[in-house]
């Protein structure tokens, strides 16, 4: 690598860090806002063997990031369950699943098998990991976790992809453009402030409307593919942006679909969001776009929207994932 190419990339790295500490600071995006309002513990429980059994470190390849943690239902007398994978946030560059153990618990108190997995992030030691190699290890895990759960006896016919942050990105990836491909049927999404778009005009907050060359180079990093500004509007950028671009991948078979963004978001582009908004619409696909008016990434100033938010994901998984058909 020539000093020049490695002194861009290692300029990317430093500016993805950045965000990724902020982001880091402010935790799994929404769900650790405002947990100390009382109408908040419903959606929290306090973990024992009442409630299920938690297996982690569970391997689905040879990759060291290639784990994932299992929570298991107490109830074992069901024909079949439902399972809901979520992802970490973390920018795509730090996070562990061990951080979401209080939605995954909630989730597992609901009666769901529950999963978080780990995938391989961007660094130093991994410069050749993106946002695609990412969703490629998502996609490879996903039938570890549904074989394990069967192996401890609960046997798998359904599922929900969820996420925050990087996380919401990789489960709106799987659930838009991989589900034809799972193990089972992909019932909805749910997820907060997950990036799904890559157009430079949306990323104010970075300045890449005004600077193409910089939106280039990162944009170039997150897909593991070669772009220039020269690409920017074009048909072929979006063919070749689409596999890590959810929203490039929405049509009238697309899952139903909750969603949560910041309106002043200055992490990933609260403008992103509504291009989703607008394609899931124009394609008649069920969801919900709740919008934070007060809030930035973490979704930390609207806790009336934050229970909604809950509230919707409960309604939805009541509605697709009670049943197999």
């Amino acid at each position: 690598m020539s000093k020049a190419k490695k002194g861009r990339k290692t300029g990317l790295f430093i500016l993805l860090c950045i965000g990724v500490f902020l982001a880091s600071f402010i935790g799994s995006a929404i769900f650790k806002l405002a947990w100390q309002d009382p109408r908040m513990k419903k959606y929290s429980v306090t973990w024992s063997e009442d409630i299920g059994t938690v297996y982690t470190d569970l391997s689905y390849g040879n990759g060291s990031a290639n784990k994932f943690d299992l929570y298991l239902p107490a109830d074992q007398g069901k024909e079949s369950y439902g399972l809901v994978v979520y992802l970490h946030a973390g920018g795509f560059t730090t996070g562990d699943k061990s951080e979401d153990a209080r939605m995954l618990q909630w989730l597992c108190s609901k009666g769901y098998v529950a999963a978080g997995i780990n995938y391989t992030l961007f660094s130093e030691e991994n410069p050749n990991t993106n946002v695609y190699t990412q969703s490629m290890e998502i996609k490879q895990s996903i039938p570890f976790v549904i074989e394990e759960a069967e192996n401890y006896g609960y046997h798998i016919d359904r599922m929900a992809m969820a996420g925050g942050s990087a996380g919401g990105c990789l489960a709106l990836l799987y659930a838009y453009r991989d589900a034809s491909e799972a193990p089972v049927p992909v019932k909805m999404v749910f997820e907060g402030v997950g990036p799904s778009s890559f157009y430079p005009e949306d990323w104010k907050s970075y300045g890449f409307d005004q600077n193409p060359e910089a939106a280039a180079q990162l944009f170039s990093v997150m897909s593991g593919k070669t772009i220039t500004a020269q690409m920017f509007g074009t048909d072929d950028y979006d063919e070749i942006m689409k596999d890590i671009s959810p929203l490039l991948w929405v049509d009238e078979n697309t899952v139903p679909t909750v969603m949560a963004y910041g309106a002043y978001d200055k992490f990933q582009p609260y403008e992103g969001s509504i291009r989703l908004d607008a394609a899931l619409t124009a394609h008649k696909v069920p969801h919900e776009y709740i919008v934070f008016p007060h809030s930035g990434h973490g979704l930390q100033n609207d806790n009336e929207q934050g229970i909604e938010y809950y509230e919707k994901i409960l309604a939805y998984l009541n509605r697709y994932m009670e049943t197999a058909e």
